[in-house]
C-alpha cells in the first residue's frame, strides 16, 4: 500500500450552509409570502418580481422544487459518487472502497454516470441542484476552479478523490511524483530514449505524469522530446482504453530511432500496449500505472495507488463532515508505490 502522507489544510472561514426562503428574500428585498408565492407560482405576483426572486434563487443556488418537496431538509442517508466512467478498473476500485466503508454505516450509495460533451459542467451541477443525497463523492471529476466555487454556494458536504480543489475535502495521490519514480527507474536501468505512452493531452492526470516524467528526465540531464509524448487516435474514455494503449504502443514501436523503453499512462493501456508488442514480434521495457489486478497476472511493473483505500477514507471523511460540518476542511495524499515485475526485467 501506499505511504499515506497526512497534509491537513485548517481553513478559518467556515462551511456555507444552504440557502433559505429567509436569504432569499431578504437578498430579493421582498416579504417571504412573496417568495413563497412566486415558488408555489401564485398569479399574484408580477413577473418582474418573479423574475427577481428566481434570479437571486438561482445565484446562491436553491432549487424550490426540490426543497418544496421537503427533500433538501432531511436527512436522506444516501450518499451518491459522481463517476465519469464506470466500467473503468480505477473506478471500480474506488467504489469497492466506498462501498467497504458505507457497509459499517447506515448509508445507502447511488452512483450518478456523468457523459463527456459541452454539457459536462452542468450535468455535474444538475446533481447538486436535484439535492438526490446529503452528500457527494466526486471521483475524477475534474473541472476549472471557477466552476468548483460555484458548486460550492449549495452549501452541501462533498469530497474530491483523485482531484483537488481548496475549498473542498480531497483524497488524491501525487500523480507528478507517480511518474517520476517509473521514469526514474528506466533511466537508472540504462534506459536514454523513454517514451510516454500517454492519452487526452487536458486531462489532469496526463498533465501530472506528464510533469513528472518531465522532471525525471530533466533530473537526469536528458533532453524531452515532445514527439516521445505518444497517445493513440481512439479517444473513447479519454484514451485510457486498451484500444488506446494498442494504437500508442504500435506507433511507438515504429519511431526512428527506435524508443528503448516506455512509462504507460494506465495499466489498461499497457494491456493493449503489451499486445501490439506481441503482434509486431517486438519488446521494449514498459511499467503502467494503477497497479489493478490484472497487472499482477501479466507481470506488469507498475505505479500503485491505493485505490480501494483512497474510496474507503474519502468516505470516513465526508460521512465526518455530516457530524461536523465545520471541522477543518483536509487534503490528503497518498505517496505511489513503484511496483517491479517482469516487464521491466534487463534479460
Amino acid at each position: 500500500m501506499g505511504v499515506l502522507i497526512d497534509t491537513h489544510v485548517f481553513k478559518t472561514k467556515k462551511q456555507t450552509l444552504a440557502s433559505t426562503i429567509y436569504d432569499i428574500a431578504k437578498k430579493a428585498g421582498v416579504s417571504i409570502a412573496t417568495v413563497s408565492r412566486v415558488f408555489n407560482q401564485s398569479s399574484s405576483v408580477s413577473e418582474r418580481t418573479r423574475e427577481k426572486v428566481l434570479a437571486v434563487a438561482n445565484e446562491v443556488g436553491y432549487h424550490p422544487q426540490i426543497h418544496a418537496q421537503g427533500l433538501a431538509s432531511k436527512k436522506s442517508n444516501t450518499i451518491m459518487a459522481v463517476v465519469p466512467i464506470i466500467s473503468n478498473y480505477f473506478f471500480m476500485e474506488v467504489l469497492s472502497g466506498i462501498q467497504d466503508k458505507l457497509l459499517q454505516n447506515n448509508y445507502e450509495l447511488n452512483i450518478f454516470n456523468v457523459t463527456a460533451g459541452t454539457d459536462f459542467f452542468n450535468q455535474v451541477e444538475h446533481v447538486l441542484k436535484r439535492r438526490w443525497a446529503e452528500g457527494y463523492l466526486f471521483i475524477s471529476i475534474h473541472l476549472k476552479d471557477e466552476e468548483w466555487a460555484r458548486l460550492k454556494k449549495y452549501g452541501v458536504p462533498i469530497t474530491l478523490i483523485d482531484e483537488y480543489y481548496e475549498g473542498f475535502d480531497t483524497v488524491s495521490v501525487d500523480n507528478v511524483q507517480g511518474a517520476y519514480k517509473a521514469t526514474q527507474n528506466l533511466i537508472g536501468n540504462g534506459y536514454r530514449r523513454i517514451a510516454m505512452l500517454s492519452a487526452l493531452e487536458t486531462s489532469k492526470p496526463i498533465l501530472d505524469r506528464k510533469e513528472g516524467y518531465v522532471a525525471a528526465l530533466k533530473d537526469a540531464g536528458l533532453p524531452f522530446d515532445e514527439e516521445l509524448v505518444v497517445r493513440g487516435d481512439t479517444l473513447y474514455r479519454d484514451g485510457f482504453t486498451e484500444r488506446g494503449g494498442y494504437e500508442a504502443m504500435t506507433k511507438i514501436l515504429t519511431m526512428t530511432p527506435e524508443v528503448e523503453a516506455c512509462v504507460c499512462a494506465s495499466d489498461i493501456q499497457a494491456v493493449g500496449a503489451l499486445k501490439a508488442m506481441q503482434d509486431l514480434n517486438k519488446t521494449i521495457p514498459i511499467i503502467g500505472y494503477d497497479d489493478i489486478e490484472l497487472a499482477e497476472y501479466m507481470g506488469l511493473s507498475t505505479i500503485r495507488q491505493p485505490m480501494r483505500d483512497m474510496g474507503y477514507f474519502a468516505t470516513q471523511t465526508l460521512i465526518d463532515r455530516f457530524t461536523n460540518p465545520e471541522k477543518a476542511i483536509s487534503q490528503t495524499i497518498y505517496t505511489p508505490e513503484l511496483i517491479l515485475r517482469g516487464s521491466t526485467d534487463k534479460s
